[in-house]
């Protein structure tokens, strides 16, 4: 692209910010020394929201409350159906301020608006998920322990749960933990990102008004150091679910250790899409490109390695830099764009820098690879990088960004070696008409998720995590609500005592 962006300015850059303050114990506060946060627009360069910015005492008050609410509150004493109904509830007041929810997610993150409601109308239908996995959560029983003993094994509430999101989906990710810490009967306390929370001070909003009793969710806003941290170390909270950087992963998981806390966790990727001569060609050239340049390749599950048959990789490139042209980058609000704008300029900087650290190491820029000049915001141009080899940073490393590497193969043998041939382990793709292939492929290649002939598509129903360096455990499924308890064994005995100690 080589004209710059014309940005048009929203009706929202006119108006004073609005202030979103830090929901603790069921009320709408500010923070006691009166310190706030500003969010600018990435996509739009105005400031379009203020939130309260909470710190030692505000976390304080936020895990009391949880707490109080989880040892002597309504919540985990409550019927299932009556927490099912709430779920309920707040899954259709959400839908009800759909577009409300995207327009702030847009005008936070810069993505796409399209993105955003499909975004939200996926957390509505995760909501209502878990609300049924409300009523299907059990127990067992064995009654095979002889005629005087019946187990029983519960399954309770883990307690107050710490919920740390990131700024990528506001909305989506605290919809795929949240739901499920509340189906059980736990309480929590939320903390999204310091750059995109204010659609999570409209769920806080929502709930409330789905009746959600004081003090189950408390939701803060601040930074890592003053919430983060101490969310993850106090001592009244026993699982922390965090999904963000491995980095900030490893340093979550030492401090959660201190005190054995559950920790759930989904971290990077560096997810490789693997493409067979014998594929369709042109449906796995648009899941590259998708997968690529998605979300602007802001994404843990971005398909951010290519890795294309020798046979073929010439002319399927060709295919995939010509579908990368027709891809529309642009204003967050225009309903045609499909890339939208970086969620920072330090992180634009880290980005581009990464393209050029690859070039520099050997790799050709096939495509893009420029910041793109716009009237307002940050915006890069999608990027095709050719001759990656397995040893670049650009092949190993996250980079959260729309660059997509090239590498080839000669053999399955090889195309597993190099999709294994990260830390990372959170998805994968295969292309091929061959079941053996895919089969061979999905088997052996180490990741969470492996799509087969599709990129990037979710479910409620299907479990979602990685291995290695990508994460601890797995969201969504059938089994998510079991994530957020604990096994209680309970051993019943009937009649006389039998098989005395002491005779």
């Amino acid at each position: 692209m080589n004209l710059p962006l014309t940005i048009a300015m929203p009706a929202e850059a006119s108006a004073t910010p609005k202030t979103y303050r830090l929901l603790i114990d069921g009320k709408f506060v500010d923070a006691r020394d009166g310190r706030t946060l500003e969010r600018n627009s990435p996509g739009h360069g105005f400031t379009v929201s203020r939130y309260a910015q909470a710190g030692e005492a505000e976390v304080e008050a936020a895990v009391t409350a949880a707490h109080k609410a989880f040892e002597t509150g309504p919540w985990p004493r409550m019927k299932a159906g009556e927490r099912a109904a709430i779920l309920l509830k707040t899954a259709d007041l959400i839908e009800a301020r759909l577009e409300e929810i995207a327009r702030l997610d847009v005008l936070e993150s810069g993505k796409p608006i399209a993105q955003a409601r499909g975004e939200i109308g996926g957390a509505v239908d995760i909501w209502r998920y878990a609300a049924a996995l409300a009523r299907t959560l059990h127990g067992e029983t064995y009654a095979n322990l002889g005629d005087a003993m019946l187990g029983v094994v519960l399954r309770e509430p883990i307690g107050v749960v710490s919920i740390i999101t990131p700024w990528n989906f506001p909305f989506l990710i605290v919809s795929q933990k949240l739901p499920f810490a509340l189906a059980a009967g736990c309480t929590a306390v939320v903390k999204p990102s310091e750059m995109t929370s204010a659609s999570t001070f409209v769920l806080g909003d929502i709930l409330m008004q789905a009746g959600l009793p004081d003090g189950v969710v408390n939701i803060l806003a601040g930074l890592g150091d003053d919430v983060g941290a101490p969310l993850v170390s106090h001592p009244l909270v026993e699982m922390v679910s965090f999904t963000g950087s491995t980095r900030v992963g490893k340093m979550t998981m030492a401090s959660a250790a201190n005190s054995l806390k559950k920790v759930s966790m989904e971290l990077g990727g560096k997810n490789g899409q693997i493409v067979f001569p014998d594929a369709d060609l042109e449906a796995a050239a648009d899941a590259a490109v998708f997968g690529g340049f998605f979300n602007a390749g802001e994404c843990c599950n971005a398909g951010s390695r290519l890795i294309v048959h020798e046979a073929i990789a010439d002319d399927f490139l060709g295919a995939v830099k010509a579908l990368t042209a027709r891809v529309t980058v642009g204003d967050p609000l225009d309903i045609s764009t499909k890339v939208g704008a970086m969620i920072s300029s330090e992180h634009l900087a880290k980005v581009t820098g990464y393209v050029a650290a690859a070039a520099n190491d050997g790799s050709s820029v096939y495509s893009g690879g420029k910041q793109i000049a716009s009237s307002a915001g940050q915006y890069l141009d999608p990027t095709i990088l050719r001759g990656v080899t397995e040893d670049m940073a650009i092949a190993r490393e996250e980079v959260f960004g729309p660059v997509l590497s090239v590498l080839t193969f000669e053999s399955i043998e090889e195309a597993l070696r190099i999709a294994n041939n990260t830390p990372y382990g959170l998805s994968a793709g295969v292309w091929s008409a061959s079941i053996d292939t895919c089969m061979s492929v999905a088997r052996n290649v180490r990741s969470g998720t492996v799509w087969v002939n599709t990129f990037m598509e979710g479910y409620p129903e299907l479990p979602f995590g990685g291995s290695k360096q990508s994460g601890l455990g797995r969201e969504l499924g059938k089994r998510a609500v079991e994530d957020y308890t604990e096994e209680k064994t309970i051993q019943f005995h009937r009649g006389q005592r039998t098989g005395w100690w002491v005779g």
